[in-house]
């Protein structure tokens, strides 16, 4: 059970954040997920879904590298929500079960080259909080500055979504695929 009150309805949020809450409702068709806890501070969550949208829906890099950052981020910080939340989008776009299962289990075997190096990238970052001179060149060469920029924003985004329903333990959706932890 999550520790701050669900708020699901604009109806819920204080007059002060109500546009924020309608924008959301707009864009995304409803207040779920994270933004059903970041909805305690309308401009956090507002501010959050601005940038969520270009990180998720509008950026230029590749779909499957987002959900591979996105799986790793929440693996890593072992965020039940994220985690139910990336996998099935990962199916759907046709990541192996093998790369899945390797990012649950926290190793590197059986992932293909192309996604390893985003798993390498995100993981790096995220526990020595830099990446090294190799892979940092690797990902520049193959994505260029901007989809590189994109790519650390998009872990960024992940990391601030898993520390929110960590913080607030937001446990996975319904149907979720659950990460034992």
């Amino acid at each position: 059970m999550a520790r701050l009150p669900y708020i699901t309805s604009v109806d819920q949020v204080p007059a002060a954040g109500r546009a924020q809450a309608e924008s959301i409702v707009k864009s995304r068709g409803g207040i779920e997920g994270p933004y059903t806890m970041f909805m305690h501070s309308p401009e956090i969550a507002g501010r959050a879904a601005h940038l969520g949208a270009y990180v998720r829906f509008e950026g230029s890099l590749d779909m499957r590298v987002r959900v591979l950052a996105a799986m790793t981020v929440a693996r890593e910080f072992e965020a039940l929500y994220v985690w139910g939340a990336q996998t099935g989008g990962a199916r759907r776009l046709g990541v192996p079960e093998a790369t899945i299962s390797a990012i649950r289990e926290e190793h590197s075997r059986g992932i293909p080259a192309e996604d390893g190096q985003i798993v390498d990238f995100t993981r790096q970052l995220l526990k020595k909080h830099r990446v090294d001179e190799a892979t940092f060149k690797a990902v520049q060469a193959r994505f260029g500055n901007d989809e590189l920029v994109q790519l650390t924003g998009c872990i960024g985004y992940y990391t601030l979504l898993a520390m929110t329903v960590n913080a607030c333990e937001l446990e996975a959706g319904a149907n979720a695929e659950v990460l034992k932890v």
